[in-house]
């Protein structure tokens, strides 16, 4: 038929190598002066030496040899990875504008089509952000009556430890439950008891989500989505799950429209619900930036504090030295009292375990990616706007140059020789710059209130008989300890 014709056919192949050509001639101009890095295959790019479990480690490795900015390609992306305090801190901070943006990752604008605050885009997240950002200081972030809530939850978490009698039990969900609550005070006005089913089904839904969401079938969905897309895997599970939370978000915001006040703002929902009917042209304060924003708050708000402070009691019944230590100092600055924030600069010890606790979980090794705003020339490289930018955070937890033992549990980091609490310029578990994290001041309250709290009431140790604790995180989008049960003793 047509393409039996060899002029046809040799007009054809003369096309696809001018296509080819021009594509890849443009390409090669765009990224000029572009950061070295592996030699990529076709199609696969650098899959094929990538831990996909844990792509950081891929990284950490790759930096040796490349330097602390490298050029890494999955599939047909190129991305630029960036290494060590000095670089990444001068990427988020010094050139905060420049590294602002957020890449349009397939899995995440299916599921969030760049509405709420962690990947949304431009405009909409500068006014998400604020939003966010002043709301939870009307709610109390940073403020003694948000302590206070702390303060009641660390109550509930105290009598549910103390109910199993110094038994094994894993503590996953309880603590979840008990994270979650302080966020969902302020989203919602409430708190859930943490055997509600609706709560332990929501905690469900994200904690299976951070698992997936690093799974190596939602890694080829976003390489390649439209290959991908129709098979079964993980991507589906995850989609399947936030389309079951948004529905239970956006079925608690339609109640709260029905008993909304403008004078009694109770919550977030009713914050935004108010903003929504000031802005007359729907631009920004719409339903689906509402869902979005909630969800987003509601996982993130949950996700790390829990995951760190079961760190915290994993590495204090492996180190019971150090366990010892923080309980003799909450004994003489606070004994039998209520902990307070205020505390907090009295026990220099504490809050270098707490500080060392957040350094050596490493809860995001990979931060979360970010994106050039604009073309920019970075530390001798041209990157494109639109570069796809990984700012590791486990290469800045771990720089060698800030941290004495940086792959070791070792307190002192964070210690002079006299005892004294000193801070460190790359401890940066919250990002830095435009993106960081936005509930940075209340994630530090509430490891503070419940680190202490917990250690105050009880001595945390190994089931008797278990194996040795193993300090391997397991694989997820955040890294969280392996499975594990614990005792906990009443000190009193």
């Amino acid at each position: 038929m047509f393409f039996n014709d060899p002029v046809t056919i040799l007009l054809t192949v003369i096309l696809c190598v001018c296509c080819v050509k021009t594509i890849y001639g443009r390409k090669r101009s765009i990224y000029q002066n572009f950061p070295p890095g592996p030699t990529p295959l076709p199609l696969i790019g650098n899959m094929h030496i990538m831990n996909l479990k844990k792509p950081y480690k891929t990284f950490l490795e790759l930096s040796k040899k490349y330097g602390n900015v490298f050029s890494f390609k999955i599939g047909m992306k190129k991305m630029v990875v960036l290494c060590g305090y000095e670089t990444v801190k001068d990427a988020l901070v010094n050139h905060a504008e420049e590294f602002s943006e957020r890449p349009k990752i397939p899995i995440f604008q299916k599921l969030l089509q760049g509405n709420g605050i962690v990947f949304a885009h431009g405009e909409n997240w500068k006014v998400m952000r604020r939003f966010t950002l002043s709301t939870l200081r009307d709610f109390g972030m940073g403020k003694k009556t948000l302590e206070n809530k702390i303060s009641e939850e660390c109550d509930f978490l105290v009598k549910i430890f103390k109910a199993y009698k110094e038994e094994p039990f894993d503590n996953i969900m309880i603590i979840n439950a008990s994270v979650a609550n302080i966020i969902v005070s302020i989203l919602l006005g409430h708190r859930f008891k943490y055997d509600d089913p609706t709560f332990l089904r929501l905690m469900s839904l994200i904690n299976e989500n951070i698992r997936l969401l690093a799974s190596p079938m939602v890694t080829l969905f976003n390489t390649y989505p439209s290959v991908v897309g129709w098979l079964p895997g993980s991507h589906k599970t995850v989609l399947r799950n936030v389309a079951e939370l948004r529905s239970f978000i956006q079925a608690t915001f339609t109640k709260h429209l029905d008993d909304l006040d403008i004078n009694d703002q109770r919550n977030l929902i009713d914050a935004f619900l108010v903003k929504q009917q000031e802005e007359k042209s729907g631009l920004y304060f719409h339903n689906d930036n509402l869902t979005s924003l909630v969800s987003n708050l509601f996982g993130a708000g949950t996700e790390t504090t829990s995951t760190t402070i079961r760190w915290g009691l994993l590495l204090m019944m492996k180190y019971p030295d150090i366990q010892k230590k923080v309980q003799n100092e909450i004994d003489k600055v606070i004994g039998l009292a209520q902990p307070q924030t205020e505390h907090r600069k009295e026990m220099p010890y504490t809050d270098a375990v707490i500080h060392e606790i957040q350094r050596f979980s490493n809860i995001i090794p990979a931060n979360i990616p970010h994106e050039t705003a604009e073309d920019v020339t970075f530390r001798g490289y041209f990157l494109p706007k639109g570069t796809y930018i990984i700012p590791l955070l486990a290469s800045v937890l771990q720089d060698k140059a800030h941290f004495e033992k940086p792959e070791e549990f070792y307190p002192q980091h964070f210690l002079d020789t006299e005892g004294n609490f000193i801070r460190k310029e790359a401890f940066m578990p919250f990002s830095a710059g435009k993106r960081a994290c936005a509930g940075e001041n209340l994630a530090r309250m509430e490891l503070f209130l419940f680190f202490t709290r917990l250690l105050q009431k009880f001595t945390f140790r190994p089931p008797p008989g278990a194996a040795e604790l193993d300090l391997t995180p397991a694989p997820g989008l955040t890294s969280s300890p392996l499975p594990h049960e614990i005792c906990a003793l009443p000190r009193f």
